[in-house]
This record gives C-alpha cells, structure tokens and sequence, in this order.
C-alpha cells in the first residue's frame, strides 16, 4: 500500500515552481485602466481649468497628478496587506467611519450647500469619499460574522448598521454620496445571498420614504430635501424648460457634449467648458468636458477605460477565496459603476444631477485617494486568491 509522499515546502521547490510573489500580486490590467483613467483627467483638467486659477494654469492639473502618484502607491501598499484580517477589525472600522462623519457635522462649514469637507493646509478633507470604503470594509465583516443564515435578522441588522452613517451623510446635505452608500449597502446584502423578497421588502420601503419625503412631509410643512435639491432630482425629465435656472448645468452640459461631435472641438475651441458655461466642469461635469474637447473618440477611451476596470473587478469578485473577500470585491464594484453610471448620465441628460463624481476622472484628493484605497483591496483579494490558487496547484502536484 502506497503512501503519499509529503508535500515539500515552499523554500525546497525548484526555481521553477517558486512563488514569484511580484506577480501575483497585482492584476495588470486593473493597474492600467486605473493609471489610464488618472491620465485622461490630468490632461481633460489641463484645457479646461487653465483660467480657472489666476496666475497658475496648471493647479488642478499638478494637485491632481500628485494625488494619483499617492494613490497608486497607496494601491499596491494595500495589496500586499492580507484583507482578511480586517474582519476582526469590524467593530474598530464602523467605529471610525461614525466618529469621522460626526466630525465633519461638527466641525465642517457649508459649501455650494454641503457641509462634507473639512479645510486642512494644503488638502480638503473629505470624510464621505473614505466612509464609502470603511462602510463596505465594515458591512462587510458584520456579515460574515452572522453568516449561518441570511435570515431577516441579519439582514435587518446590516440594513440599520449601513443606514446610520448613510442619514449621517445626508445630515451633511451630501445627497450624492448618501445614495452611493445606500447602493453599498444593497451590494453587500446582494453578494450574501439575502432573498429576493427582503429586497422587494426594502424597494417598498423605499418608495413610501420617497413618497413622504416628496409630498407628504411638504404637505405638513416639513421640507426634508432643499428646493434645490428637489430641482436637481427632477430637472432632468426637461432641461430645455428651464434653461436658465434649473435646467442650466444640464442644458449647458448636454451642448457641451453635442458640440464636440466625432473628434472634439480641441482645447482652444472648447467655449462651454473653457468659457465656465458649463458648472463645476473640473468635477461633476468633467465627462462634459471630454465629449467637447476630445468628442466621441475621447468619450469611448474613457468608457473603455472604465469598462475595463469593472470587468476586471468583477473577474477579482469571481475568484476570491473567501466569502468576506466576495463581499469586498462586490462592495466596492458596483459603487463604482454606479458613481460612474450616474456621472455619465447626468452629463448627457439622462439622470438626476446628485453631486456624484466620476472615479478617477473628477478632480478631487479625496476621491482619487478612496477610490486607489477601494482598488488596493480589490488588488489584494485578487492576490491572496491567486496565491491560495497557486499552493493548491503546487500540492497537487506533489501528492
């Protein structure tokens, strides 16, 4: 009767069969649609923000390459990190993510409305962009921990846990960022397995909040959304009405985007959004300024880009070794294909304007730096899948 013969360690396989660790623990192609979406921006900033800053043209361009410099390096420090074991660290990461947007409440002053950033030196802080990774890394870890049964218990418990910071941000006037959280949310129940009937529970929910947030709290004198907001969420439906007031930013955008036909009108001949037509053209409308200057050409490089990075995101959600890894990778995809669906769509009049920026692609520290924290995580469960995958490979051969 044979036996097996031992499974030799690492340090004893041939060079051959070693674990080349450096490539294991990155997916290249997320890496370069990453890199590539940091470099359209920088050089769609560099037309359109040019008379932004009196006397130096090139602020948002330098600001934003420095903060995709941070984040890259930032991504691949995450990547060499083991997620796991911020599972034990639930409680500490929720902890942090409540303190930080209590913080801002606190402390915050408004802009344009909002009361989400905090003015450090040479930085404005924004403690929503990293609440978004915190909420998916925490949620996350809560689930697994109670992943007996996906019953209406646990999903009760991560629907309040996640809805806290959510109104939290709200508080804060920051409607965008509010319905990315509560998108998170869905996507972690969502990668657990939650029945469809709890989230058919939640959409009627959903459609009695908005129904009382929309007409029976003004019924009562209660205004839970400002004016503005309102104007914002419905303007959409017909921009021309209004062209001047509600409809303007869309209005604006929708020529923008229109004018630039197949190859773009170039720097020089891009008025809407050099000229300041177009509103907040550096973020929210950045997609604006792409489709003018750069046209279709420049529009379909950057949502191959973006197609590339969700693909290969989704391939990481596919193989993670483990539940908590799955729930990461599924977290942290689908808010960013609804950041960039919504961006998108309010550039060419198809969705509300809600104040959501476009990964990588907006000018902003504290959403390129998020979102390279958001893809170091991706980067390192797609490593430790690929490491777990590679030593069950080398022990079947020397069983």
């Amino acid at each position: 009767m044979s036996t097996a013969t031992p499974i030799k360690p690492a340090s004893d396989l041939p060079p051959s069969l070693a674990p080349r660790e450096w490539r294991l623990r990155i997916d290249p192609l997320l890496v370069l649609a990453a890199i590539g979406l940091v470099v359209c921006s920088v050089i769609a900033l560099k037309g359109a923000t040019r008379n932004d800053v009196e006397g130096q043209p090139y602020y948002y361009v330098y600001r934003q390459a420095i903060y995709g410099g941070v984040g890259i390096v930032l991504m691949y420090a995450l990547s060499r990190i083991d997620y796991s074991r911020l599972q034990e660290l639930r409680y500490a990461v929720y902890g942090l993510l409540i303190a930080m947007l209590l913080f801002v409440l606190a402390v915050a002053t408004a802009t344009r409305g909002a009361s989400a950033w905090i003015e450090l030196p040479f930085f404005r802080f924004q403690p929503s962009e990293f609440g978004k990774v915190l909420l998916v890394v925490s949620l996350a870890g809560f689930v697994v921990s109670r992943m007996r049964l996906m019953g209406r218990q646990t999903s009760a418990r991560i629907l309040v846990l996640g809805l806290i910071p959510t109104m939290l941000v709200m508080a804060e006037n920051d409607l965008g960022s509010a319905l990315v959280y509560g998108v998170g949310i869905l996507a972690v129940l969502f990668v657990a397995g939650a029945p469809w009937r709890h989230f058919a529970a939640l959409g009627a929910l959903f459609a009695v909040a908005l129904a009382i947030v929309l007409a029976g709290a003004p019924a009562l004198g209660v205004d839970v959304l400002q004016p503005y907001q309102k104007d914002r969420l419905t303007s959409f439906l017909s921009p021309s009405a209004d062209p001047a007031d509600a409809g303007y930013q869309q209005h604006q955008s929708l020529i923008a985007v229109g004018s630039g036909e197949k190859v773009g009108r170039g720097v020089e001949n891009a008025t809407q959004t050099g000229l300041d037509f177009v509103p907040e053209h550096h973020t929210d409308f950045i997609f604006a300024v792409v489709g003018e200057t750069y046209g279709f050409a420049g529009c379909a490089l950057v949502l191959s880009l973006y197609a590339l990075l969700i693909w290969r995101a989704l391939h990481i959600l596919t193989i993670a070794k483990n539940l908590f890894g799955a729930l990461l990778a599924g977290g942290i995809t689908v808010m960013l294909l609804f950041q960039l669906l919504v961006n998108v769509g309010m550039n060419v009049g198809i969705m509300p304007i809600t104040g959501v920026t476009a990964p990588l692609l907006s000018a902003g520290g504290s959403s390129m730096l998020a979102t390279f924290l958001a893809l170091g995580l991706l980067q390192s469960v797609n490593a430790q899948a690929r490491e777990t995958a590679a030593v069950k490979g080398r022990s079947s051969i020397f069983e």
